[in-house]
């Protein structure tokens, strides 16, 4: 089997599997990031180098006040959990989105886990954080302006290559394959740009319920796809 070098993850239906249970959405939204350490375990056992989550959005500010509370609490507490995570698994973190918005402590605490782990030799977790990707394009776009502005980069020399090294994704393979949890069938703002030629799997599990065995139905389904880049298929390694 084909095992893809890098999944993206949208993950999808923690307050509506809360609801389901008769529990508050904060509930599911715990649950949901339990999950995400299963499955960072399980992906890496796979053979996946890469895995990219989407954890909090731009547009996530506008729920109600006390769910984005809820949320940041529980990001605080995920970034102590993580850190030992990736201890124990050898992973390496970085951590997308425009960081500014953060709260100073929350801030603090990304430039830890980042910098902690920054040589281990597991697997490379991303989490997208305050991650919209038209704001992530416009950012670079700013940056590469001033740049250009400042005399640092001639305007004839901007390609892909040279653009991509301005986003959050800098040095990160694309996406093989995009999963989205929950029967939802939309990308939300999602890493526009690394996604030109990614397979996308929808799923109605919802995230909390999304196990080591979804995982495989989803790369199986990726082995199924007949993938062609410019008119030539890709190799495989079946």
């Amino acid at each position: 089997m084909n095992i893809p070098q890098h999944v993206a993850i949208i993950l999808d239906g923690n307050g509506r599997w809360a609801k389901k249970k008769g529990m508050p959405r904060n509930y599911g939204h715990a649950q949901g990031s339990k999950n995400v350490e299963r499955i960072c375990e399980e992906a890496w056992r796979m053979g996946i180098k890469y895995l990219t989550v989407y954890a909090f959005s731009t547009e996530n500010w506008n729920r109600p006040q006390n769910e984005v509370d809820a949320l940041m609490k529980l990001l605080r507490n995920y970034m102590k959990t993580c850190l030992k995570t990736a201890a124990k698994n050898d992973m390496k973190i970085r951590v997308i989105g425009d960081k500014t918005a953060l709260d100073s402590d929350i801030k603090q605490r990304i430039a830890e886990l980042e910098s902690a782990t920054k040589d281990n030799q597991g697997l490379n977790f991303t989490i997208a954080l305050n991650y919209g990707s038209r704001d992530e394009m416009i950012r670079a776009t700013k940056k590469l302006a001033k740049d250009c502005v400042d005399g640092r980069v001639n305007v004839e020399d901007i390609d892909e290559k040279l653009y991509e090294s301005y986003l959050d994704t800098h040095g990160v393979p694309d996406p093989d394959l995009l999963i989205r949890t929950s029967g939802e069938l939309r990308l939300s703002n999602y890493l526009l740009w690394q996604l030109a030629y990614t397979e996308f799997y929808f799923t109605d599990v919802l995230w909390p319920d999304f196990t080591k065995d979804e995982l495989k139905k989803a790369i199986d389904q990726y082995n199924r796809r007949d993938r062609r880049f410019g008119g030539v298929k890709e190799e495989t390694n079946v």
